[in-house]
């Protein structure tokens, strides 16, 4: 089974624009598995909402708009980047000589930082970042003004 979503892709959340798919070679087990796939998707929504499939097929059918939004993820993508490399230059900057070479070879718009919930805790009492217990942080939510801020608080925990 296959879950997806395009809720990041296209900026559509709370558009469920996204698919189920299922593979098998027994076509009694894909019937089952379909009948309770229904069964747990029909209490949430009668029909799914069309707006978010419908802005899908406005892009993907002009190729300007493709362009663009094929520009804007680039672009995005290499801001993320951009923070993922900054942060662990902060935090050399900073004196640390850890390895924080984790950070910047994960993608997407969240890193785990390989903070424990210990360290997770101080950060957030003695300097206000908030991520989860697990040390994931939003590498959105980074940018050339908190930097070097949130890796010395980084630094700081992890003496």
């Amino acid at each position: 089974m296959l879950f997806q979503s395009f809720a990041k892709n296209f900026g559509l959340y709370g558009e469920r624009a996204g698919c189920v798919s299922l593979v098998s070679d027994s076509s009694d087990t894909r019937k089952i598995v379909t009948s309770r796939i229904k069964q747990i998707a029909r209490p949430m929504y009668s029909n799914p909402p069309i707006h978010g499939a419908r802005i899908v097929d406005l892009i993907l059918s002009d190729e300007k708009l493709t362009a663009d939004w094929h520009a804007e993820l680039k672009h995005m993508s290499g801001r993320m980047q951009s923070m993922r490399h900054g942060l662990v230059d902060g935090l050399k900057k900073a004196g640390s000589t850890h390895n924080w070479s984790h950070i910047t070879s994960q993608i997407g718009m969240f890193a785990y930082t390989g903070l424990s919930k210990e360290q997770v805790d101080k950060v957030r009492e003695t300097h206000s970042i908030y991520m989860t217990a697990d040390g994931r942080i939003s590498i959105a939510g980074l940018n050339t003004h908190n930097l070097e801020y949130i890796a010395n608080a980084f630094h700081e925990v992890t003496k």
